[in-house]
């Protein structure tokens, strides 16, 4: 049986004209809606903020996670521990310092990497790729892979479990809108990659249902001469995002979707102008996301919504409390200083909840739910 949504619109007591934008004297506004701002919503207007707690107690908090402080050289991505999980979605800080002298294979989904920091030549079934600092690089579930480092590397995984990622659908703003296909980067089969050919032994590690395989060669099984179709790896640097923006409305997150996961979606927050008009909301506004749990890996910049929080963290807001700017910020919802945001941000929305691992824990900053105490 399939539903819809209940379809009226009903207003009480003192509201703003829309969205947003010109809110009631001495009121803060609060969003609550469904699927991730996708679907239904009311917007409330009230005298205090709903971040302003005295007391916070329970798993269902607010949480920060310092990966700067996870300090362990992997050899193999499998090597890093898994910070936050769900069945659709795995998420891993990868460090590698010295070139993979191995191959690798993920039999369990694909995977999308973001290279947080340092250098590197991608060697793979279907070609070579030089990546740096701000790359994604979308591997299809299967693909077999190893790094051979120039500057240590800072790698933000994010593994779709038994999935596979597509792009965003872009509706009225086109084709070409918010990443044009013309700037994905994809392996080649250039000197570079037919200069790695050997008949040295090789190993490849492949992770099936989170348990490794090996399988040993008798030649380097990158050894392909041709390939031709529409599955492919894919690389994307940040600072080829258009980002969507408007003078007058606070864009929702779900606008910089970049990456489409099964029961996630990974949005790209990158440098953009503020919102001009003056009755125009300059933050992001304060709401109650209740189908999604919210993941943010702090890249780089001024996280001009966020204090004490600075590169390389990684927060979590799941479902059941109103979350938004803490109390610094808001003193300039409706004035910057500056013309442009400065930030750079990571954001990964799982429809289902997601575990907090071990190793996530050990670098957590247990005072994160305080700091939205005015």
């Amino acid at each position: 049986m399939n539903g819809k949504w209940f379809k009226l619109f009903k207003k009480q007591g003192k509201v703003a004209k829309q969205a947003h934008f010109g809110f009631p004297e001495n009121s803060y506004e609060r969003e609550m809606g469904k699927e991730g701002f996708f679907g239904p919503v009311t917007h409330f207007y009230h005298r205090h903020k709903h971040t302003g707690w005295s007391n916070f107690e329970g798993d269902n908090r607010p949480r920060a996670f310092d990966a700067n402080d996870i300090n362990a050289a992997h050899t193999t991505p499998w090597d890093a521990a898994v910070l936050l999980k769900n069945n659709s979605v795995k998420i891993r800080f990868y460090e590698i310092s010295e070139s993979m002298d191995h191959l690798v294979r993920n039999a369990d989904g694909d995977d999308l990497l973001f290279f947080h920091q340092g250098t590197a030549d991608l060697y793979c079934d279907f070609g070579q790729m030089t990546i740096k600092e701000g790359d994604y690089v979308m591997l299809p579930k299967g693909t077999m892979w190893r790094l051979e480092v120039d500057n240590p590397c800072q790698v933000l995984m994010i593994e779709a479990t038994n999935g596979h990622y597509t792009s965003p659908d872009k509706g009225l703003l086109g084709p070409n809108a918010i990443v044009d296909t013309a700037v994905y980067r994809v392996p080649e089969i250039n000197d570079e990659f037919k200069a790695q050919y050997s008949e040295e032994n090789t190993t490849v590690v492949v992770k099936r249902l989170q348990k490794l395989s090996r399988i040993d060669y008798p030649f380097n099984p990158l050894d392909a001469m041709g390939w031709q179709g529409d599955l492919m790896p894919i690389a994307l640097n940040w600072r080829d995002i258009s980002p969507v923006m408007s003078h007058k409305y606070h864009v929702p997150p779900s606008a910089h979707t970049t990456f489409l996961g099964n029961r996630f979606v990974v949005c790209t927050f990158v440098p953009r102008l503020f919102e001009t008009h003056p009755e125009a909301l300059k933050v992001p506004f304060y709401h109650n996301n209740d189908d999604y749990d919210e993941v943010l890996f702090y890249h780089s910049g001024n996280f001009f919504s966020r204090d004490n929080i600075h590169p390389g963290m990684i927060t979590l807001h799941p479902t059941g409390f109103t979350h938004g700017p803490h109390p610094k910020a808001m003193n300039s919802a409706f004035e910057q200083k500056n013309q442009m945001t400065e930030e750079v941000a990571v954001m990964i929305d799982t429809r289902d909840p997601l575990e907090v691992c071990g190793p996530a824990e050990q670098v957590e900053w247990a005072d994160y739910v305080n700091s939205w105490k005015e």
